[in-house]
C-alpha cells in the first residue's frame, strides 16, 4: 500500500507539501497541486481520513437527521444530501429523529461526538431541547423542510432552506374553487411545523380570494401520516354536510385519505375532488391519477449542503433562508378531464428566494 511518503517522492515534493495538498492547511502552486494529485491518482494512495482529521480538526462528514426516511419525499432529499456531500468530498451519517424531540435530542448529540463538520436537520414539530444543545455547542447546522424561529434573545442564527408552502396551497384552492367547490376541506399535518402551519395559510388564503367563509370543522389534522390522515378524513365524511373537494397536506396523508374514500366505497373524482401536497412517482398510475403540488426535494437537500459548506467556510457570515419554488402537476383527481389535464405543468409559483435570517 502507498504511502505518503511515497507519494512525495513520486511527485517530487517533501511530505508535508503533499499534506498541505491533502488537508487544504496551506495553498500550494497549482502545477505543484497537480503533481501531487497526479502521484496519488498513479501510486493509489488512500489517505488517512483519521489521521487527516486530527492535523485539520474537521472530519470532511456532514451529520443529518431527517424523520421519515421511508417516505419518498424524505427520500429524494437524503439523495440530494448524499449527491451534494459527495460532490465536495464529504461523507454523510445519517439519523432518523423518529420526529420526537427528545429523540431528536439525542441523536444530534451522538452525530456531533462523532465530529461531524455540521448538521442538516429537519426538526421536530417543538425543537427546543435542539435548538439549546445546537447554540451551546455552536454546531454548525442548516435546518431544511421545516423552517424555525430562533429564541429572540439568542445570538445564535440557523441557515434553512425549504420550499413555498402558502402560495402552492392557495394555488391549488383557486384550481377548485374555478372548477365550482365551495365547500373544501383540508387534511393537514402536524402541529407545531412550520410547513403545516404555511399549508394552512395557503388554504386560508385561497378561501379568502375565492370570497369563501373559513368552516373549522373542515380543518382536521392527520398528524403527517397515513393512518391519522385516514381516520381524520373519516371526521370529515361524518359531517352532516360533506365537503365536496378535499386537500391534503402530504404524501403520506394522500394515503391514508385515499384509503379512508375507498373503505366507505366513495370515487374520487365523482364523489369529492382531490389534490394533494407533494407528488410521488406512483402519483400518475393511481386512477385517478393526482393533481399534486410537487416539491424540489433533491434541490432542497443539495442547497442544504451547499449553505452548510458557506457556513463552514465563513462562519461569521449572517444567516440565510432559502425558498425553493414547487411546481403545480395538474392531473384528474381534481376532476378535470383527462385531455385538459397535463401531466407535467409549468412551476407557477415564485422563483427561489433567498433572504436573510431575522430575529
Amino acid at each position: 500500500m502507498a504511502t505518503m511518503t511515497d507519494v512525495a517522492r513520486h511527485a517530487g515534493v517533501s511530505v508535508a507539501t503533499v499534506s498541505h495538498v491533502l488537508n487544504e492547511t496551506r495553498p500550494v502552486r497549482p502545477h505543484t497541486r497537480q503533481a501531487v494529485l497526479d502521484a496519488i491518482d498513479e501510486l493509489g494512495y488512500t489517505p488517512n481520513t483519521l489521521a487527516r482529521s486530527l492535523v485539520t480538526a474537521r472530519t470532511r462528514s456532514i451529520g443529518l437527521a431527517v424523520s421519515a426516511i421511508s417516505n419518498p419525499y424524505f427520500t429524494e432529499i437524503v439523495q440530494g444530501v448524499e449527491a451534494g456531500a459527495l460532490e465536495h468530498g464529504y461523507s454523510l451519517l445519517i439519523a432518523d429523529p423518529h420526529d420526537d424531540p427528545e429523540h431528536e435530542r439525542r441523536v444530534v448529540q451522538l452525530l456531533h461526538e462523532r465530529r461531524v463538520d455540521g448538521m442538516i436537520v429537519a426538526p421536530s414539530a417543538d425543537p427546543h431541547e435542539l435548538l439549546g444543545y445546537l447554540a451551546r455547542h455552536n454546531v454548525p447546522t442548516v435546518f431544511l423542510d421545516r423552517l424555525v424561529d430562533a429564541p429572540a434573545d439568542s445570538p445564535y442564527r440557523f441557515d434553512q432552506v425549504g420550499a413555498e408552502n402558502v402560495d402552492p396551497v392557495a394555488q391549488l384552492m383557486s384550481h377548485l374553487t374555478g372548477l365550482g367547490h365551495r365547500r373544501i376541506g383540508m387534511v393537514a399535518g402536524l402541529s407545531g411545523l412550520s410547513t403545516t402551519t404555511e399549508r394552512i395559510a395557503g388554504y386560508r388564503l385561497g378561501l379568502a380570494s375565492a370570497g369563501l367563509p373559513y368552516d373549522e370543522r373542515l380543518l382536521v389534522h392527520g398528524a403527517s401520516e397515513s393512518g391519522a390522515a385516514e381516520r381524520a378524513t373519516g371526521a370529515l365524511l361524518s359531517l352532516a354536510t360533506w365537503p365536496t373537494a378535499l386537500v391534503t397536506g402530504n404524501n403520506a396523508m394522500t394515503i391514508g385519505t385515499l384509503r379512508a374514500l375507498r373503505d366507505r366505497g366513495l370515487s374520487v373524482p365523482d364523489d369529492l375532488a382531490l389534490c394533494c401536497f407533494d407528488d410521488f412517482a406512483w402519483a400518475d398510475l393511481f386512477a385517478p391519477r393526482l393533481t399534486a403540488v410537487s416539491q424540489p426535494s433533491k434541490e432542497i437537500g443539495a442547497q442544504a449542503v451547499r449553505l452548510l459548506l458557506d457556513r463552514l467556510a465563513s462562519p461569521d457570515r449572517p444567516a440565510r433562508t432559502v425558498r425553493l419554488p414547487c411546481a403545480f402537476v395538474h392531473r384528474t383527481s381534481c376532476g378535470c378531464p383527462t385531455d385538459s389535464a397535463s401531466a407535467d405543468s409549468a412551476p407557477r409559483t415564485p422563483g427561489t428566494t433567498e433572504t436573510p435570517k431575522t430575529p
